[in-house]
């Protein structure tokens, strides 16, 4: 079997679970902020905001960061299957998912501070940086569907 039969058989499986980790990854990247915010609501010390650190850890390590993970290394697979690495849509595409993946970084950082007793951003700003995963994945989406340049 060559590589193109290799990569035809391969490609909508890679496709799939690419998809399917995109998913998993921004549906936790809507949430986390939100957990933050509850946590910030919690009484310090309480049995409430170590629940809220639980479950942040948890949405952390076995959701989100995991899902990440598989994402890129999906992504480059498809990529390279796809010959994506020479055509404009995809430039913009992988700069927007490596600013997403920052954000990753920050959200979780922002998590383990917050775990720790601080509490550096307000509700209100928490509350719009919500919407970074969405606006980026709207972009996206419309980057890989209508590949526009």
């Amino acid at each position: 079997m060559d590589w193109a039969e290799l990569s035809a058989i391969l490609y909508p499986w890679v496709k799939s679970a690419h998809i399917i980790f995109v998913i998993f990854w921004i549906a936790g990247l809507f949430l986390l902020p939100r957990y933050y915010i509850y946590h910030q609501e919690a009484v310090p010390g309480s049995d409430e905001e170590q629940r809220w650190i639980e479950r942040e850890r948890k949405l952390r390590n076995i959701i989100i960061t995991p899902s990440m993970i598989l994402v890129w290394v999906f992504g480059i697979l498809l990529a390279y299957i796809i010959g994506a690495w020479s055509q404009g849509w995809f430039h913009l595409k992988l700069l927007l998912v490596l600013g997403l993946s920052a954000y990753h970084g920050y959200m979780v950082g922002y998590g383990k501070s917050l775990a720790a007793g601080a509490r550096p951003q307000s509700g209100k700003a928490l509350r719009i940086m919500n919407e970074v995963p969405g606006v980026v994945t709207v972009i996206v989406v419309i980057l890989v569907v209508v590949k526009p340049f």
